[in-house]
């Protein structure tokens, strides 16, 4: 069984998303087996965005993540890490098709209200970040 992170972002915090995200994932028949709300710090952000480090929006992109609480969660499936990108849609909203989270929810390119791995090597070490072994489930 694969697993993945997913995070609900700010934007989808404030417009009290999560419960609606957390739904559609577990519909698609994914797992939920570890879940936590945290408000994350810089120390936090800048190691989860280190890929974006050299990027003009990384800044911006830590202000953001790091301006509300979120919700952290780990899902566990067949293929997880491929269904939830496929859940989620397109990185840019505009480019998300409907029916999927960040196309029908997403506000911008940044504001695109979840994240999830981008594949099951980033997946181990994202849920590592957020996560310690006991508070991951196998239920």
């Amino acid at each position: 069984m694969e697993r993945s992170l997913v995070l609900i972002k700010p934007d989808a915090m404030q417009r009290r998303l999560a419960g609606i995200i957390i739904s559609r994932l577990e519909e698609q028949g994914l797992k939920l087996v570890a879940l936590r709300m945290l408000h994350m710090d810089r120390a936090l952000a800048e190691q989860h965005y280190a890929i974006h480090a050299d990027k003009p929006f990384f800044e911006d992109l830590i202000k953001y993540i790091t301006s509300t609480p979120i919700i952290a969660s780990v899902f566990e499936g067949d293929g997880a890490v491929e269904a939830i990108r496929k859940i989620m849609g397109a990185t840019d909203p505009a480019q998300a098709e409907p029916g999927t989270i960040r196309g029908d929810f997403g506000l911008d390119i940044q504001r695109n209200a979840v994240h999830g791995s981008d594949s099951i090597e980033t997946a181990e070490k994202e849920i590592k970040l957020f996560f310690a072994g006991d508070e991951i489930f196998d239920y």
